[in-house]
């Protein structure tokens, strides 16, 4: 209804020649805390500059202008405001119907329709297990996938693997160090195991200067192709990688595509010496290629070291290349987290130089960091959290919490404290704003109360219960009268589908999760105030648990958030 409001809005102003885009007056309208002051009031202040009148006026006139509508009860003149009244019983019996019959279809929109997107992450190097980083970083990336695909999008997940360089040479050079020919064992994954050479190289260099001497070589000999430099490299890597595989499985990820670096520098490396050729890149005194981006305030960028190895935006260059030729991507999206935004400017900088993809088409979701109580993580140092640890931890303390609540069996016991921890782990990501750093706090995202994922899931499951115990009934009633917590969850979920488009339009899967949150907490106010089952109006507030159940459901499938029928 906010939408409807919008649209009548921006009709009059147009009238009235005031040119104003949707967006604008979205931000602008109002929700007033007296509902005697109407459900949405459009403050007319806003076009008293352009107008040359005063506040009043603008609302009488745009009052006239707008005559009758059938989508509102009231629109009515109060002061400098416009405001609009629903008719609310009207909105109820028809979204609660809605919303029962499209079911996993409601808040979908076709703003992608025919269109094709791509999103990166989480872009791991394969030199150390996937740790808290990573699972914000995936967060959003999976999320922002499934936002993409309830706006219309075809959606491509793809993970580029950071499997060559001068990282991988650490963890390599820590292993022919230290090693005592350790293998991968059910108690310690493979990416495990690589991380605690990359640990350990990064101990014992700052006293062994032969090691870092070490690391280069090694990245030298293994783009010369050494045979036995190729070899250590591939045993190494496939133990990160199926290490990886693990974890992304157990968070419920699958890629469309992984790609790899070993696959791509060499392309990347020809693209730089065709752009050398052309003008496009130069040579210093070193041997070193670069690039001058002084006019777009970049500085200089190296492209290929003095002895001819790669960097990784070698080949980042010939993968959005790739990309574009593969898919025809109408937007190509690199979820990486804002250390980076130097990188991405440089990249499309030089991208745009080489004529490969257009400039819009390429977007750089930057995230802010992810710190803990103790402070930042350092890989280097081992400080990190690691993703399988977390869940690991997270999951046994939900199940000391479950075990309190009641006996289950081994396996069910298993599947909920899964499902629990990962959205609590998922939500207390993924409800920051992407832009800011945050703390993570591991012991107050399993909560069942509060902001936090279990409650979410409590909620859910609370709807269900009532369902179960209700005589089951296809019919939809009319209430005579609505009570103020039934108005306060009808307007909650009519809110879901333009949300869901601003979650697109502004790539921030913070909103979702937000709403999420104060959709359940209005459901709880609305259970503790209106008696359900054996009430006068039991019928209608059915329809509204229903319609709670499955908005709540698809919001938090949104997030990645897989739904419990019992807690």
């Amino acid at each position: 209804m906010r939408q409807k409001a919008v649209q009548i809005i921006k009709k009059a102003l147009k009238e009235l020649k005031v040119s104003f885009e949707s967006e604008n007056i979205d931000e602008v309208i109002e929700i007033p805390k007296d509902y005697s002051m109407g459900d949405f009031a459009f403050p007319c202040f806003v076009a008293a500059k352009e107008l040359k009148m005063n506040p009043h006026e603008i609302a009488l006139e745009l009052r006239e202008s707008i005559g009758t509508n059938k989508d509102f009860k009231e629109i009515q003149v109060a002061g400098p405001y416009l405001n609009f009244f629903i008719d609310k019983i009207n909105l109820a019996t028809n979204l609660t119907k809605e919303i029962i019959k499209s079911k996993g279809n409601f808040g979908k929109s076709n703003l992608g329709k025919n269109k094709k997107i791509m999103v990166e992450f989480p872009s791991p190097n394969t030199n150390k297990p996937l740790h808290l980083g990573h699972l914000r970083n995936i967060s959003i990336g999976e999320s922002i996938s499934r936002i993409s695909e309830a706006n219309g999008f075809k959606v491509f997940r793809t993970n580029l693997n950071n499997d060559r360089g001068i990282h991988i040479c650490k963890s390599m050079a820590g292993y022919i160090k230290y090693a005592k020919n350790d293998q991968p064992t059910k108690e310690r994954k493979g990416d495990h195991l690589v991380g605690d050479f990359y640990v350990k190289f990064n101990e014992k260099s700052k006293k062994d200067k032969e090691l870092e001497i070490l690391s280069h070589r090694l990245l030298q000999k293994y783009e010369e192709g050494d045979r036995e430099t190729i070899q250590l490299w591939k045993t190494m890597n496939k133990w990160a990688l199926d290490g990886f595989k693990e974890t992304y499985e157990k968070f419920g990820i699958k890629f469309n595509k992984e790609y790899f670096e070993s696959n791509l520098y060499q392309k990347g490396k020809e693209i730089i010496m065709d752009g050398l050729k052309k003008g496009i890149f130069e040579k210093d005194k070193e041997g070193a290629i670069k690039i001058n981006l002084e006019k777009e305030k970049l500085g200089e960028k190296v492209l290929l070291r003095q002895d001819g190895t790669s960097i990784y935006i070698t080949q980042d260059i010939y993968l959005a290349k790739l990309k574009m030729d593969e898919f025809k991507l109408d937007q190509s999206l690199y979820v990486v987290g804002n250390e980076q935004e130097y990188h991405f400017n440089v990249l499309f900088s030089i991208l745009d130089k080489l004529g490969i993809g257009e400039k819009n088409k390429l977007k750089h979701i930057s995230y802010g960091m992810v710190n803990l109580p103790e402070g930042k993580m350092k890989s280097r140092e081992g400080t990190v959290v690691d993703a399988d640890d977390l869940i690991d931890k997270l999951q046994k303390l939900v199940k000391k919490e479950l075990s309190q609540r009641g006996k289950l069996s081994e396996k069910e016991l298993e599947k909920r404290s899964l499902v629990i921890a990962l959205a609590a782990i998922k939500y207390f990501l993924l409800k920051v704003d992407l832009k800011k750093n945050m703390m993570f706090n591991p012991k107050e995202s399993i909560s069942f109360e509060g902001d936090t994922g279990p409650y979410l899931l409590y909620s859910y499951a609370r709807a269900s219960s009532i369902l179960r115990k209700a005589k089951k009934s296809e019919k939809i009633e009319i209430p005579k009268e609505l009570e103020e917590k039934e108005i306060e969850l009808t307007k909650k979920l009519s809110e879901f589908p333009a949300l869901n488009e601003k979650a697109y339009t502004t790539m921030n899967p913070a909103l979702i999760a937000n709403y999420s949150k104060e959709l359940s907490k209005i459901f709880n106010e609305f259970y503790h105030a209106c008696p359900v089952i054996g009430s006068e109006n039991e019928g209608f507030r059915l329809d509204l648990i229903k319609s709670f159940r499955q908005v709540i459901k698809n919001a938090l499938n949104l997030l990645g958030i897989e739904t419990l029928e019992e807690m």
